[in-house]
């Protein structure tokens, strides 16, 4: 006979599964408040502590809302507060030999198909949002934070075309992650010039509605961001030279 070994839950554990079970089928619903945490206690038979990191799990999981004063309130979960919860997890798997190679791939399958889509799909509103995007980078060229929040915006113009918010969400995922690496990119001398040439490019794909050409613009921007990068990772692991 097969035996398996069985955790046993903690209090706060029971208790916060318990309120998400009475969340996710309704019992209840957005915006009602939840009892006290008095009368959570008593209706849980546990203690204080118990209930109160239930309430904070459930508050992480973007299930709950508290404020101070009052009593927590149920809210809509978000596609922001999802992401958040992968961003622990993400930044482990980045820490990674292997990390950056797996959020590259996932990277590019993101990026590429907003491209693809954009030159499908886009309105010429959202292609002149595309071109002002463009027109900060260009106003941000040498000025290496400027650039960077330029930068950021640009491919979120890209993802804002869409018009889904989890896409939207990912983006924002995306650029926390990203931070340090375009940090280090825009080190390189010509790095923002380069980069806002690969944004022209994508744009004028995306405008004359060429999906093969949007998808090579923004492969080939994207390779050639990530090699910046290892190039200059790379030279920092070096140890000098005396």
């Amino acid at each position: 006979m097969t035996r398996y070994k069985v955790e046993r839950k903690t209090l706060s554990e029971q208790v916060a599964e318990q309120l998400e079970r009475d969340i996710l089928e309704g019992r209840l619903k957005e915006n009602d408040q939840l009892p006290t945490e008095r009368q959570l206690m008593e209706q849980f038979g546990v203690g204080r502590p118990a209930v109160r990191e239930a309430l904070f799990y459930l508050q992480r999981l973007g299930l709950i809302a508290i404020n101070s004063g009052t009593r927590a309130r149920v809210i809509r979960p978000t596609a922001d507060a999802v992401m958040t919860r992968l961003s622990g997890v993400t930044r482990q798997l980045l820490s990674k030999s292997d990390g950056q190679q797996y959020f590259q791939e996932a990277r590019a399958m993101f990026e590429i198909s907003l491209a693809r889509y954009a030159a499908e799909h886009a309105s010429e509103e959202e292609i002149d949002s595309l071109h002002r995007a463009i027109e900060e980078n260009r106003q941000a060229l040498g000025d290496e934070a400027r650039f960077k929040r330029s930068d950021n915006d640009f491919h979120g113009v890209l993802a804002g075309i869409a018009r889904n918010p989890i896409f939207n969400a990912v983006h924002e995922a995306l650029s926390e992650w990203l931070d340090d690496r375009r940090a280090q990119a825009l080190q390189r001398l010509g790095e923002d010039h380069a980069a806002l040439k690969a944004h022209t490019e994508i744009v004028e794909a995306i405008a004359s509605g060429d999906p093969d050409a949007a998808e090579s613009a923004m492969r080939r921007h994207l390779d050639r961001h990530y090699g910046t990068y290892r190039q200059l990772k790379k030279r920092l692991s070096e140890p000098e030279v005396p």
